[in-house]
């Protein structure tokens, strides 16, 4: 062997011997992953698995891991990802860690959320700065390294479980490392600490009358291939598992049979709890980790259900936005209603309205027959702000309950000042630069910002933004202040555009009142219009702070609102 062949051999070995987990976590680890194909529901799985655990008395964390190469999701569109979950401390994250903040207690973080970007963009930036002494930089054991690294960071020592959702589906080059990294850690830290979960499909073939479990046994030969054996397997499905395919499973899949778990399709996902329950899915986890613990109290997802599925009447909602083609992209808001509805035993019935088809008044008019409210929600860019305006004139003249989220809110400013102020040339500095009225601007404009830290992104888009979450001061006695019950809150940001405070006057004198600001009084949060029955719009996002046990105050009280209004169409 010569010289040179000796020392990469030496730098190799020097790697391998400091891959080994920096730190030991007290908590227990289970990792998800899925197989087959997407969208199986990794992540309500591992939510509903953390509420199990929650109900046994246990502390939990949960995270996901994202194949993709992207940093984070700020920057992809919401038709290819979902909506941009925004955390407490102003991260944009994957949908699903939404998930995980309704059905625990959790508020997440972003350190919960790491992507492929994230670690391959750690890694460089190390190798730049001679971290790794002139090594030649590889998939194992660098980027694996840095995955682990990231598992066991930021995870308290009282934390019972860490649940770890590895995104993607098994066989994905894009997963391989993630998947390494996994199996490298439950080595590392010893398999009595470490469970695996995997997530499949068992499609029911109606010509044959079965399901059939051939697609399930190939996705755990693959993760087997790469070392992985799952300890549970949880197989999604339409129809009821029979015990010899349970038993086929067992046997195929090396896994004990009470281990092979039935994962139905259930009418609401906060059945999901209550249907893992049943099927012994926390007692395997348990006996897994040879662990006791009291019996769940599950009495609080009983009464949600219950309460899904005895409504005593039904509200008609219009959400008028430009990614309605995907509801995932406005994911939260849907959950949001759900809650609001479960609070109020009705049921919404939600009308998802592309904003590009409200082409005039009429198309309007005929898009809002029979709705009982209308909310425009959060986005970016020009494209469909006409309609969601025509809306928001539908909803101000013939007093519809209005809810406004961000983009919503400013729009709704925009469209008071035009057809109520008279500034038919108002607008945001976002869709014209050169407006004589500007209304809405960028907040790095401003001249008198609150004095506080202002977290940012790089965007790639030319500017930063407000994100994560920020106090807000409201006006006694104004509708708002009523609905929190509070005159101060903290709520969740995602925006670069705020309202001028300059227009505060002349708005108030024409009857719309800002009824929620930044505690210095510099930045506007919410307004409101005081001659209708319920016109209300934020500069924040309500939707990411609501769970089922706890809906979010301004969405309870906008569907009980919507309730009161009976329209004769």
């Amino acid at each position: 062997m010569d010289l040179i062949n000796v020392a990469e051999e030496e730098v190799f070995m020097k790697a391998q011997i400091n891959s080994q987990v920096k730190k030991q976590l007290k908590a227990k680890v289970i990792f998800v992953t899925g197989g087959v194909l997407s969208s199986l529901g990794k992540g309500i799985s591992a939510a509903s698995l953390g509420a199990l655990m929650e109900a046994r008395g246990f502390k939990v964390r949960l995270r996901k891991f994202e194949p993709y190469l992207n940093v984070d999701p700020g920057t992809m569109s919401p038709f290819q990802h979902g909506e941009v979950y925004v955390t407490e401390d102003g991260g944009e994250t994957d949908l699903d860690l939404g998930h995980y903040e309704r059905f625990t207690s959790l508020y997440t973080r972003r350190s919960d959320a790491v992507s492929t970007g994230q670690i391959y963009s750690k890694v460089i930036s190390k190798e730049r700065r001679g971290v790794y002494l002139g090594a030649t930089i590889q998939i194992i054991p660098h980027i694996t390294n840095e995955i682990k690294d990231h598992l066991v960071s930021d995870i308290e020592d009282d934390v019972d479980f860490l649940i770890c959702e590895i995104g993607g589906t098994v066989g994905d080059i894009e997963g391989l490392p993630f998947l390494e990294a996994i199996r490298q850690y439950a080595n590392d830290v010893g398999r009595e600490n470490v469970l695996f979960m995997h997530l499949t499909l068992l499609p029911y073939i109606k010509t044959a009358g079965e399901l059939k479990t051939k697609p399930s046994q190939h996705s755990v030969k693959e993760l087997q291939s790469m070392g992985i054996q799952p300890d549970v397997l949880m197989c999604r499905t339409e129809m009821p598992l029979p015990e010899e395919a349970k038993r086929k499973l067992a046997l195929f899949c090396n896994i004990k049979p009470d281990c092979v778990i039935e994962a139905a399709d259930v009418d609401t996902i906060y059945k999901v709890p209550l249907a893992y329950a049943e099927q012994g899915l926390d007692d395997q986890v348990l006996k897994h980790f040879s662990m006791e613990a009291p019996s769940p109290d599950l009495s609080i997802w009983q009464n949600i259900v219950e309460r899904v599925h005895s409504p005593k009447n039904t509200v008609n909602i219009a959400v008028v936005g430009k990614y309605t083609g995907l509801q995932d992209a406005y994911k939260s808001i849907a959950e949001s209603f759900e809650h609001a509805g479960i609070a109020n035993q009705v049921k919404v019935k939600v009308t998802w309205l592309n904003a590009e088809d409200l082409v005039d008044r009429a198309a309007v008019e005929k898009a809002m027959l029979g709705m009982q409210g209308i909310l425009v929600p959060g986005g970016h860019g020009e494209r469909g702000t006409r309609g969601k305006m025509r809306a928001i004139t539908y909803a101000r003249e013939n007093k519809i309950p209005y809810m406004g989220i961000c983009l919503g809110m400013q729009l709704a400013v925009i469209e008071f000042a035009r057809n109520v102020l008279g500034l038919k040339e108002a607008d945001s500095t976002e869709f014209d630069p050169q407006t004589p009225d500007p209304i809405v601007k960028l907040i790095t404009k401003w001249q008198n910002r609150e004095k506080m830290e202002r977290r940012s992104t790089d965007t790639g888009l030319g500017g930063t933004m407000r994100l994560g979450a920020y106090p807000c001061a409201l006006t006694e006695g104004s509708l708002v202040q009523k609905i929190y019950g509070n005159s101060k809150i903290s709520e969740r940001h995602r925006h670069r555009y705020e309202m001028d405070f300059s227009y505060e006057e002349a708005l108030k004198k024409a009857g719309m009142q800002i009824t929620g600001a930044s505690p210095d009084g510099a930045l506007p949060e919410i307004i409101e219009i005081k001659d209708h029955p319920w016109f209300l719009a934020m500069q924040f996002h309500p939707e990411f702070k609501s769970k089922p046990m706890a809906p979010h105050p301004a969405f309870k009280d906008f569907v009980q609102a919507a309730e009161n209004i009976k329209q004769g169409n």
